[in-house]
């Protein structure tokens, strides 16, 4: 399977698109800094995303930014459920595990972790 992760610049300022191809869609998490080796980061789900963003750089429509590639990779799943995914990453700039875990008390929160 394959990921993406997009470097979103929006009149806000910029996050992160995480990506991760699964089920026919893009599911999604939104960074606020850059993800990177052995420092754990805060992060929310957003809704599945379209997988044309896989490939896709430009403006968003209705005015949200405009996306560039920060990274792009395949990954394989270790273990998957509601409140975690374990994959192992390959990609131009991460590779390793890679962790997400749900918060218990706000399912939209997660924490990321690439080791």
């Amino acid at each position: 399977m394959r990921y993406v992760i997009l470097r979103h610049e929006t009149a806000q300022g910029v996050h992160f698109d995480f990506m991760l191809e699964a089920e026919g869609a893009l599911k999604t998490w939104s960074f606020a800094e850059t993800p990177r080796q052995g420092v754990a980061v805060e992060c929310h789900s957003l809704p599945d995303h379209r997988l044309a963003y896989l490939d896709y750089e430009g403006p968003i429509s209705g005015g949200r930014g405009s996306v560039t590639c920060w990274d792009r990779g395949v990954y394989t799943v270790e273990r998957r459920n509601e409140a975690e995914w374990n994959v192992t990453l390959a990609g131009d700039r991460l590779r390793g595990i890679a962790t997400f875990i749900r918060s218990a008390s706000d399912e939209r929160r997660w924490r990321f972790l690439l080791s």
